[in-house]
């Protein structure tokens, strides 16, 4: 791969960016403005029923967050008039065809003029509704993928997606692309097609039996989880983003797979589009550039430090001994500017792995040891305004184990208390109700969160070490687009910038 100037590939450049409040988007769309404000256009999609909505969410929910504090500074006055000529915020939704812009002459304009566009809405709640996965995580990349075959000056398409579509797999993960109908459990084939029929009517049958919301949330949730299992995912988030890379227009080969291709998946293989899929792993604060530790929103192991920090998680179940696969917000932004510059215009079929396993490894208990030292050091105030303890969290290797402790010490209690309620004519209806409904949400977390504390691969990252070597051979490039996990001192990272920034941006 030859050397590659990421900046200067930005020059002049229009792009479209989905999911563009989310955490990535953010960070992006900031590094952009910033390193390169001869930028043309940033076409920023959001959920909005006008124009005039989608302008007040980039306001509040992009331009007003601390990330943006350095570009500010650098403007000072024009900062306002120089993000106003550059994001053009479009109403829209990615779950409609054309993805919800509805003004033909704005559409025609889009398509005459985007050369880039970048794909990050998702929905990534594990066990999110069946319909609206499949929505955002599937149709939302079939859409992406029409309205991209549409622009004609159209240099690259990133789809951002998640290493963890791998499943439970364990050992080397390669960088591979998914089969047409490919599965994860033996020779079942994935029709997703039937797959979008199924939760459709699943749907009008619980809205026919006028079903209560909160019946139909949990019966789509339930089907999710179920068609995840069924063919090998642990989750449906996961499920749905594997399917949506399988939306994508990477060539097959039948031969291989073994399986009768139905005809209404070959309409989403016609034409060769320069694309890549990147795959990040847990993404979490952003390490360096432009603001350290600065997090939005709970993320995967934020919600145990939070747990934590609250005094409601005294233990934990996993091994302390297994690796867990992080890279920050700030490197993935970094290695998807790296991939638009390196691929634009190519007939490109590659998936890159952001990770850490291979590279710089780091196990759970450096995150447990972390945890510990920072709260000893700054001790957490309760709200009586007393100083709370801070002992290690306990974790429990053995998920046998955790179940022998969730049932002694919450479990038998609850029955014991189901007993007397009955003997005493319910006066302990509201009290055992409340605390059943919180052991049950509990067991349920830990059933989502089981296959990533005891996951067993790590990932390959082969294409995205050619990647690092090609920008840095430039020195200045490299130094600004930084995205090796090897330069991460693990436990710097953690005690004096991630959980200290957990603690001012997402603990609140």
């Amino acid at each position: 791969m030859e050397s590659i100037r990421i900046a200067e590939f930005f020059k002049n450049k229009s792009i479209l960016v989905t999911g563009s409040t989310g955490f990535l988007a953010k960070i992006f769309v900031e590094k952009v403005l910033r390193v390169q404000p001869e930028v043309k256009k940033l076409f920023l999609l959001v959920r909005a029923g006008d124009a005039a909505s989608a302008n007040r969410r980039v306001q509040t929910e992009i331009l007003e967050k601390d990330l943006f504090k350095v570009l500010k500074d650098k403007h000072g006055d024009g900062f306002h008039s120089f993000v106003t000529s550059k994001l053009v915020p479009l109403a829209g939704d990615i779950v409609q065809e054309d993805l919800g812009i509805h003004d033909s002459d704005l559409r025609r304009n889009l398509w005459k003029e985007v050369q880039v566009v970048l794909n990050v809405a998702a929905t990534t709640n594990f066990d999110e509704r069946y319909d609206v996965a499949l929505g955002v995580n599937v149709l939302g990349a079939k859409h992406i993928l029409e309205f991209a075959k549409r622009c004609v000056r159209l240099e690259m398409l990133l789809h951002v997606s998640t290493a963890y579509v791998a499943g439970e797999q364990s050992g080397l993960i390669l960088e591979k692309k998914f089969l047409m109908g490919e599965t994860l459990k033996g020779d079942s084939y994935l029709d997703i097609e039937a797959e979008l029929s199924l939760a459709d009517e699943k749907k009008r049958e619980l809205r026919a039996e006028d079903a209560p919301e909160e019946a139909e949330k949990l019966a789509m949730k339930e089907l999710g989880i179920r068609r995840a299992k069924l063919f090998g995912w642990p989750n449906t988030y996961v499920f749905t983003k594997a399917m949506g890379e399988i939306k994508l227009p990477f060539s097959y080969s039948s031969s291989v797979c073994n399986l009768s291709i139905p005809s209404s998946y070959l309409d989403f293989q016609q034409g060769d589009l320069p694309m890549v899929i990147l795959r990040p792993t847990i993404i979490t604060s952003v390490h360096s550039d432009p603001l350290p530790g600065w997090v939005e929103g709970t993320r995967t192991i934020d919600s145990v430090i939070i747990g934590y920090a609250k005094g409601k998680i005294t233990c934990f179940f996993g091994d302390l001994d297994n690796i867990i696969d992080v890279v920050p917000g700030d490197m993935v932004v970094n290695a998807m500017m790296a991939t638009m510059a390196a691929h634009s215009g190519q007939q490109a079929e590659l998936v890159y792995h952001m990770s850490s396993s291979v590279r710089n490894p780091v196990t759970y208990a450096t995150l447990e040891h972390c945890g510990f030292r920072y709260f000893l050091a700054n001790p957490r105030v309760g709200r009586d305004g007393s100083v709370m303890p801070t002992k290690r969290l306990r974790f429990i290797k053995s998920m046998v184990g955790f179940r022998v402790l969730m049932t002694l010490r919450y479990k038998l209690p609850l029955e014991v208390m189901h007993l007397v309620n009955l003997l005493s004519c319910g006066r302990l209806a509201r009290g055992y109700n409340e605390l059943n409904r919180k052991y049950k949400f509990v067991m349920h977390l830990v059933e989502l969160y089981k296959p990533y504390a005891y996951f067993d691969g790590c990932f390959d990252d082969l294409n995205m070490e050619r990647l690092r070597m090609a920008t840095k051979k430039d020195d200045a490039e490299a130094k600004m687009f930084g995205f090796d996990p090897k330069h991460i001192d693990w436990e710097d990272y953690f005690s004096s910038i991630h959980i200290p920034g957990v603690m001012k941006y997402a603990f609140k």
